[in-house]
């Protein structure tokens, strides 16, 4: 009898438990008002992965070709890559920041999408070459010409300038940069220099207003760890590059899932394994570093996105994968970290000090308060078509672009500070009125408001 009644109560406590989960799972809200500033939000799919190969036409439509055998140059037009071109530069593997491979997909995530805010339509008004990959990163200099830095093949050129009317005026060919590596970041400085990053060729460069290397730290295809007493200057996966006032530069490196296992390995110039932000002075002279695995509070697992306050020069670490924003003083000192509910792809501040994040697979540009709260949202504009084409959405806004190598985005304010973002390519003009955006791995496009459209202009950097 007692065992019966026992049996009871257990089979009543199982029903319980279940019926409570039942319920929690059906109660999980998907959407949810406007609240304190923030605009309402909902939840929708994520878009279309096409993990760093597309073909852009010259309308902007993007096709994602089958990996492996897809459509792409002939050989007797492809051209030939210079030997080590490409760096051998394994996946991640035995960590736990690689993604689980039996896991749950990127693709079947429910992403927070917030209530689009801005109002803007679109066009296409630059042209790039063609060809596989995507441009990871744009930035504009204090003359509006807009620099773009593409993912090609090996032997084409990867930086372009545009002038303010939209016309190509200058390329750096590989003669001058060489074949850049999985190409990632671009900024561009006070006195118009304009900086890149590559993270498989482990290098970042500086490149004068008329396209001329003026300076590489780091040493093409050997990654590895910054030890200054050493005289050991190798960089580890350099994503990303930003300025401080005084032209001071921060190099955000580590990709995390992206990133080979290096930890503790054989090499004895690179056992480190680990998200770390450099810093330097504008002529490159090591000041310091700090890691993302140290003990203690402050830990990220890489620098996708980065950024300085210009208020008081704190540096914004985006850990992308880890949804949180990690700030830092400009010493190295940990002071706060911020969970959000989007991948963090990138990070800015504008001509007035706003903070700007831009995120992944849902394709959004978010301004941000300093604690991180979203205020305002604009979000790209290019929608799923049949099978694996992409095709732009002009003229309304729809789900946006992805957060994978090559697609990246970039905002720019008065002083034409670029910022990397990794899921479009964005660069706002003073005043607002204009965004030149990257469409998913290649076709750039721009989106202007209106006119009669929202006279408003508090909700972007100016």
């Amino acid at each position: 009898m007692r065992s019966r009644n026992v049996a009871g109560l257990e089979a009543l406590f199982l029903g319980v438990l279940l019926g409570g989960a039942s319920l929690l799972s059906q109660s999980l809200p998907t959407s949810g008002p406007a609240v304190e500033g923030s605009p309402a939000w909902f939840l929708q799919g994520s878009v279309p992965d096409p993990t760093g190969r597309t073909i852009v036409d010259a309308e902007g439509r993007v096709t994602i070709p089958p990996r492996g055998n897809g459509p792409g140059p002939s050989p007797a037009a492809a051209p030939v890559a210079p030997p080590a071109a490409i760096i051998e530069t394994p996946p991640c593997r035995r960590s736990p920041l690689c993604g689980k491979r039996a896991g749950i997909s990127r693709q079947s995530l429910q992403r927070v999408q917030w209530r689009q805010t801005m109002g803007y339509t679109f066009a296409y008004p630059y042209a790039l070459p063609s060809g596989f990959g995507g441009v990871p990163a744009v930035a504009l200099d204090s003359k509006n010409n807009l620099w773009v830095f593409q993912r090609t093949d090996p032997g084409k050129p990867q930086v372009f300038k545009f002038d303010v009317n939209h016309k190509l005026i200058l390329h750096v060919g590989p003669d001058v940069i060489g074949y850049q590596d999985k190409a990632h970041g671009m900024a561009v400085d006070v006195d118009d220099n304009v900086w890149i990053t590559a993270a498989n060729s482990a290098t970042v460069m500086k490149i004068s207003p008329d396209g001329k290397l003026l300076l590489t730290i780091g040493e093409r295809g050997r990654r590895g760890d910054w030890d200054e007493a050493k005289g050991q200057r190798l960089l580890w996966q350099p994503v990303m590059v930003a300025f401080a006032r005084n032209g001071d530069v921060y190099i955000g490196e580590g990709h995390a899932n992206e990133s080979p296992n290096d930890a503790e390995g054989d090499d004895p110039a690179n056992n480190i394994g680990a998200a770390r932000i450099i810093h330097l002075d504008k002529n490159g002279r090591f000041i310091n570093q700090w890691f993302g695995n140290e003990v203690g509070q402050g830990k990220f697992s890489s620098a996708h996105g980065l950024a300085v306050d210009p208020v008081n020069g704190d540096v914004w670490i985006g850990d992308r994968e880890e949804y949180r924003i990690v700030v830092y003083s400009a010493d190295g000192k940990f002071l706060k970290t911020m969970q959000m509910r989007n991948l963090v792809c990138a990070l800015y501040f504008d001509s007035h000090g706003n903070p700007w994040m831009a995120t992944g697979q849902d394709g959004q540009f978010l301004k941000l308060d300093r604690n991180g709260k979203c205020s305002v949202r604009s979000a790209t504009a290019w929608a799923s078509g049949p099978g694996s084409s992409l095709r732009p959405a002009i003229g309304r806004w729809t789900r946006g672009t992805t957060c994978t190598p090559g697609i990246r985005a970039s905002v720019a304010s008065r002083k034409w500070q670029s910022l990397k973002v990794s899921s479009g390519v964005i660069a706002v003009q003073p005043g607002g009125d204009d965004l030149f955006q990257e469409l998913p791995e290649g076709a750039l496009y721009a989106r202007r408001r209106p006119h009669g459209g929202p006279a408003s202009r508090s909700g972007l950097p100016h």
